[in-house]
């Protein structure tokens, strides 16, 4: 990663930060992590919000349709996924928050992301922490962080591991003995991994009651 591409992503600062630990994932101790080549904190972009310019009709992945906007984006239903997230059951030394093995299967590289975090006690029962939906008075049953998550870009295919500032040891709520995530709408970035070309959902990842494993 470049010190040009590390100085861009630094002043897209706004609502929190994540960190991805350049070396191919691995059950690496945290300390390790901290001082290996890991990128500096790296800002987390607050959700596109929607243009009043007419939406350009993307190219969606397969599997996929809808125009590509964040409003309208590509929409995948079932078991698809861009992302699969796991945690490797280590903290960062620092931040306590977790580290989670990133796998992409994404055709381009990806930037912006939404991940629910489910957590799970030793019997594998679903535990609801009863976090409130922004700006309505319902729950979820996850936790959600969203933003450019994906921090210096993580490319097809490409092994990483991130922490997410909004996801710390303190959110995970009593009992927790294990934690699995999903990236529910994900952000292909341009080729200057400046902004987000256009996005992919597939909201049937993150239902209110999940079993351990999730959708298959």
């Amino acid at each position: 990663m470049t010190t040009s591409r590390l100085l861009t992503l630094a002043l897209l600062a706004a609502a929190a930060a994540c960190s991805k630990d350049q070396a191919a994932a691995t059950d690496a101790a945290p300390s390790a992590a901290a001082s290996a080549s890991a990128a500096p904190s790296a800002s987390v972009a607050a959700a596109p919000s929607a243009s009043a310019e007419p939406e350009v009709q993307h190219d969606c992945p397969a599997g996929s349709t809808g125009k590509g906007s964040f409003s309208h984006p590509c929409e995948a239903k079932g078991a698809a996924r861009m992302v699969t997230l796991t945690w490797n059951g280590k903290y960062d030394d620092k931040t306590a928050s977790p580290w989670f093995n990133t796998k992409s299967s994404a055709p381009k590289t990806l930037l912006y992301g939404r991940i629910a975090v489910y957590f799970y006690d030793k019997s594998g029962k679903q535990i609801d922490p009863k976090e409130a939906v922004e700006g309505s008075d319902k729950t979820n049953a996850f936790h959600t962080c969203s933003g450019s998550v994906f921090a210096g870009g993580l490319n097809p295919g490409e092994n990483a591991r991130y922490t997410f500032s909004c996801m710390k040891k303190s959110d995970m709520p009593e009992g927790t003995a294990a934690m699995e995530a999903e990236a529910t709408i994900v952000g292909f970035a341009d080729a200057a991994i400046k902004k987000n070309e256009f996005f992919w959902k597939n909201a049937d990842l993150a239902p209110q009651k999940r079993p351990k494993g999730g959708v298959k």
